[in-house]
């Protein structure tokens, strides 16, 4: 996978902008940067489509904007020496795709049916745009059509939106999803930028899904861990279960046999999509001790914890 796409995919979700007018592309991108998505694809459906980028880009050059809606290579030409970094099309154009590779433009045609998929696959493609998702069966589409397909990934766009974002982040061959319903046009026009901030912030917090999970206690010895949890189990009928290392009661509490990480112990944190959660808090300047990290077969993140405390507990992220 092209490591601009696998930067895509970190993110999550790539808000769909269309700009009539370029004053508003600085303040726009300030608007998604704080709220938490430094990404953004920019329709080349507009004559302002081209300055924005160019603006964007100069403005944020950590951002990762690209160009939406690109028909021709004269635009995807544009587009690039704008300071796109990536190139996104409604549907599958060969001439286009292969003049993208050529001049090494990231790009995500859009694709509806195994047949468009097929031609991706023969012009040597990855990932591609699954557009318009919602119309053409969503997710479920999506998931039988890609059985055959087993290396082939999606970025679905079309009928995405804060309600049915998760179902498709869930499926494994997603790699992010396009959407507008955090930018939308009304509040660019309005110049409602702290509207637009507020949407993002909310939409990342949904796809990441923060819940807390269990707290953890240290316990001096095994005997110490046992008698406080059997005291949770007493009062508030939390289920008393033995494990290797620590004493869970219920699901709530667990009892550390001995000391383990954490002054006082830890507060496990769970995540939709712990390696998007690890990099959108990485992004806000938190640290992560990676020796802690457990990966399961697959290699992805079952848990790792924060470098530091936060009053004396040590904090994990935990894939839900």
């Amino acid at each position: 996978m092209n490591p601009i796409v696998e930067e895509i995919s970190k993110i999550g979700i790539v808000p769909v902008i269309a700009l009539d007018d370029a004053k508003d592309a600085k303040p726009l991108a300030e608007a998604l940067m704080n709220g938490g998505l430094p990404c953004a694809e920019v329709t080349f459906r507009t004559d302002a489509a081209e300055e924005s980028i160019r603006i964007m880009t100069q403005s944020f050059p950590e951002m990762l904007v690209g160009a939406g809606t690109v028909l021709t290579t004269e635009q995807a030409d544009r587009a690039a020496a704008a300071g796109a970094k990536f190139i996104v099309s409604p549907g599958l154009n060969p001439k286009v795709v292969k003049h993208c590779i050529e001049k090494g433009y990231p790009i995500l045609p859009g694709t509806a049916n195994p047949s468009d998929v097929e031609q991706a696959i023969e012009l040597g493609l990855d990932v591609v745009k699954f557009f318009p998702a919602e119309q053409n069966g969503g997710i479920a589409m999506i998931k039988a059509m890609s059985a055959p397909y087993t290396k082939m990934k999606f970025m679905p766009t079309g009928g995405v939106n804060a309600d049915n974002l998760k179902d498709y982040l869930d499926f494994k061959k997603i790699v992010a999803c396009g959407g507008s319903w955090m930018v939308k046009k009304e509040l660019v026009a309005a110049g409602e930028f702290d509207k637009i901030e507020q949407l993002t912030r909310e939409a990342v917090t949904k796809m990441l899904g923060f819940e807390i999970r269990h707290v953890g206690i240290n316990a001096s010895n095994e005997e110490e861990a046992v008698k406080t949890v059997e005291l949770f189990e007493k009062m508030f009928g939390f289920t008393k279960k033995m494990g290797n290392s620590s004493v869970f009661a219920g699901t709530a509490v667990e009892v550390m046999k001995t000391p383990y990480l954490g002054r006082n112990g830890h507060i496990a944190i769970g995540t939709n999509y712990i390696k998007r959660a690890v990099y959108h808090l990485e992004r806000m300047g938190v640290q992560f001790d990676y020796d802690t990290c457990k990966p399961d077969a697959n290699g992805d993140y079952k848990a790792i914890y924060l470098k530091d405390e936060i009053c004396g507990f040590a904090v994990h992220l935990l894939q839900k």
